[in-house]
């Protein structure tokens, strides 16, 4: 089913009589694709049972995709005291950040977020790295195993383009034609409050011995959210110019700034600066050819072959692997591999011989103004993607 050869050993609930009740109805909630959900698995319930302790499980398995509850309703729910699960349910939202909460006091409601998007970033947002714990670390340990799987693949078979990558400065500077959407700058200018914190997919793969060794303090979250998130000691509390700062010094370091896929100002807001290597969102491309995920981007590089020495910058640079040289002397050349490029042109800016430039990509259309708009174009694709995977788990 994957590209990895680790696809995981899909096993019926009954096949874990080892595993409690509470632990394999959790995981079924995690495995729906309502939530992106991977199938039952040994990597899934190891996941599980190391989030949630029996206890945490016994009240959690109440908790369906995208149904939020009280405490109150979940107390009823497993017959448990009402001072025990607001407990239980503090140290889950509030401690270790495997459920997100909205609301205060008697109306705050607990909920489910998926594995991916959402439980692991959530888990993993620090201020820096000196703030992990071990349990942190068996976490990421868990999670890459179970993302090594490819189970996320089974859901970007029809174009979903959640995420979108703008390209670096350097060479935004010299495409006139480039959008206010894809201008950091220019983006920033809608916000007021800011804050950074760890990459937690750079954090998660040098927790596993793994770590390429680049920029750490590039996760950005603007708006609302940004507050929030550095009163609980979660990010720092940055400026506009801070972000712009750290954004460019990731530039030098050959990492690319992700967007929301919509250009909304609303609702999380949040940009990270990635490498092929450690990004869930590029890895989906460079570990998997599954690159339905990514929009597809407003330009793409064009090469001048008549320039063109085949010296190799611009394969070196390129997080993606989509710019490749071949051949020896004479036969030397360059190939460009657009289902794998995001437009961020590194390469470009990379290239001393003029022989790369970025061209607009024809027919290419703007990132939809809300996320309504965003549903609108591509909810229909997710809806299907679920669809297929449910019927394919059916026939299993």
């Amino acid at each position: 089913m994957y590209d990895t050869g680790k696809a995981p050993v899909v096993r019926k609930i009954g096949d874990y009589p080892g595993v409690s009740k509470a632990h394999l109805a959790v995981a079924r909630n995690y495995s729906s694709p309502l939530l992106v959900g991977p199938p039952v698995c040994d990597e899934l319930l190891a996941l599980v049972e190391h989030m949630f302790s029996e206890e945490e499980a016994e009240v959690a398995r109440h908790i369906k995709p995208w149904v939020p509850r009280t405490a109150a309703s979940l107390a009823r729910a497993c017959g448990r005291p009402l001072a025990e699960v607001k407990e239980v349910l503090h140290r889950l939202a509030h401690d270790k950040y495997v459920l997100i909460s909205f609301g205060e006091g008697e109306r705050e409601l607990f909920a489910m977020l998926p594995i991916l998007p959402g439980t692991f970033e959530s888990v993993l947002i620090r201020p820096d790295p000196d703030s992990v714990t071990p349990w942190l670390r068996r976490f990421a340990e868990l999670y890459e195993a179970l993302y090594d799987t490819g189970f996320t693949t089974a859901y970007n078979r029809k174009p979903v383009g959640a995420v979108r990558y703008i390209p670096v400065g350097e060479a935004i500077s010299a495409l006139p034609m480039a959008l206010p959407s894809e201008r950091l700058d220019m983006i920033m200018e809608r916000y007021d409050d800011f804050a950074i914190g760890v990459c937690q997919c750079r954090l998660s793969k040098q927790l596993v011995g793994e770590g390429c060794g680049k920029l750490l303090e590039t996760c950005t979250v603007m708006g609302d959210f940004a507050p929030v998130l550095v009163r609980e000691g979660r990010m720092k509390q940055a400026s506009k110019k801070d972000v712009l700062e750290v954004k460019a010094a990731a530039e030098k370091e050959g990492l690319v700034t992700w967007m929301m896929a919509d250009d909304s100002t609303k609702l999380f807001r949040c940009s990270c600066s990635c490498c092929g290597c450690c990004c869930g969102a590029l890895r989906q491309v460079t570990q998997f050819n599954s690159p339905g995920f990514v929009a597809p981007p407003h330009f793409m590089p064009s090469i001048d072959r008549s320039a063109c020495t085949c010296c190799g910058k611009c394969a070196e640079v390129c997080p993606m692997g989509a710019i490749e040289v071949s051949g020896e002397g004479e036969n030397k050349t360059v190939t460009h591999r657009p289902e794998r490029c995001i437009g961020c042109g590194l390469c470009a800016v990379a290239c001393d011989k003029d022989a790369l430039s970025l061209q607009e990509v024809p027919d290419y259309k703007e990132p939809p103004g809300s996320f309504l708009s965003y549903v609108l174009r591509d909810g229909r694709n997710y809806a299907l993607n679920g669809l297929k995977v449910w019927r394919e788990r059916r026939r299993t």
